[in-house]
């Protein structure tokens, strides 16, 4: 069946592009939600007179993909997993775990355009996620998937170090302490020696 998309639909197209799909995803997705009408000389006309303010929205979008792109492009997101010993996962990461953590970072991306390659993410590590975001724009994402347990003794090593920092600040304000303490006793007692000297002076006159 030949369709005009009346919006932006993943993998198929945009806003006002002309495309020949299966009978059953037209009759059962594009059609009922609105995605797309059918294509004839009415619609057709309809379409070609809003072409300005089509093309208008295109821009603004591809826009907002450059900027988009720029922002994701410096992100890093973390996954914690459940992994054995050697760091091999009991499950798999999943687009809807990045789509979430994505999410917290501020990103509302829809699931569909994250491309999750899990057959290639086996292990704890680094990795790079794939986000469509509008026309051929796209951005990777890095993913850093940590187990629980690596989690936990990062934690912990992290708790050890802010002991140690704190101890080491404790004990600096310790000898600064110290140090005053000497230097406001030494300039009392010379205070006292020279009140001790002028009283002699006075004295002997």
């Amino acid at each position: 069946m030949k369709v005009i998309l009346t919006q932006d639909v993943v993998n198929l197209g945009e806003e006002g592009d002309v495309r020949v799909v299966k009978d059953g995803y037209a009759r059962n997705y594009l059609l009922p939600t609105g995605a797309a009408v059918i294509y004839n000389k009415g619609n057709a006309a309809i379409f070609a007179s809003r072409a300005a303010q089509i093309e208008k929205r295109k821009e603004e979008k591809r826009a907002e993909a450059r900027s988009l792109k720029e922002k994701l492009d410096s992100l890093e997101i973390r996954i914690v997993v459940s992994a054995g010993e050697s760091g091999k996962l009991f499950g798999s990461v999943t687009s809807q775990m990045v789509q979430e953590e994505l999410k917290k970072a501020g990103f509302d991306i829809e699931r569909k355009k994250i491309e999750v390659a899990t057959h290639a993410i086996k292990m704890t590590g680094t990795y790079s996620v794939l986000v469509h975001l509008y026309e051929n724009e796209s951005s990777k994402v890095k993913l850093d998937v940590v187990s629980i347990e690596e989690l936990k003794a990062q934690e912990k090593k992290a708790e050890e170090e802010r002991k140690a920092r704190e101890e080491e600040e404790r004990r600096k304000a310790a000898e600064e302490e110290a140090l005053k303490e000497a230097e406001d006793k030494a300039a009392e007692e010379s205070k006292g020696e020279t009140s001790e000297s002028a009283e002699n002076e006075s004295v002997e006159e």
